[in-house]
């Protein structure tokens, strides 16, 4: 992805120095463009707004949503259960199938999404949508009420800064490597 798209995709000025914030940040964004697509769907054909929205919502779950889960996934997660002792291992349990189960929905639903990208007839029910929606929010909720403020409390300086860098290592962006021995 490139610097400019990556910028587009963290619009909220968060940067990978503050990775719990650019997480946040990607939250809102999802937020923000599932919100616009549904409301977009009541046209019997695609107009420009709903096709603006699936455009947008594509090239999110298509480059950001991965390396978000990656973030988490590969990054976040390891991290937590080792600063809690373990006590973290349910929750990131939980979010893990969940991102199994988002990804899972978003291979159901993409094809129809780039058809209303491309202008065609939607075919995308207001129920589909709704329910993408909910779970997506159901999801971000979890990690914005449990997750990051569990790993603002237990992860120091040194591992989000390894955090923050390796984000950034994800999609390509130079980010200097942070000091220290609390990189793994």
């Amino acid at each position: 992805m490139s610097d400019s798209a990556m910028t587009d995709l963290f619009a909220d000025s968060a940067s990978f120095d503050a990775p719990l914030d650019m997480l946040r940040a990607c939250h809102g964004r999802i937020r923000r463009q599932l919100a616009t697509l549904e409301r977009h769907l009541a046209a019997p054909n695609a107009d420009a707004d709903a096709r603006a929205a699936a455009s947008a919502l594509l090239k999110y779950l298509d480059n950001a949503a991965p390396n978000h889960h990656e973030d988490e996934e590969q990054s976040l997660f390891p991290r937590l259960i080792a600063a809690t002792s373990g006590s973290a291992s349910e929750l990131v349990d939980a979010l893990s199938k969940q991102h199994q189960a988002l990804a899972a929905m978003w291979r159901k639903l993409r094809p129809d999404l780039a058809a209303v990208a491309a202008g065609a007839r939607s075919v995308l029910t207001p129920s589909l949508v709704r329910h993408v929606r909910v779970a997506y929010f159901d999801h971000i909720d979890l990690e914005e009420s449990d997750l990051l403020p569990l790993a603002a409390e237990r992860l120091d300086a040194a591992t989000l800064a390894a955090i923050g860098a390796e984000m950034a290592r994800r999609r390509n962006v130079a980010h200097p490597a942070p000091s220290g021995s609390a990189a793994g």
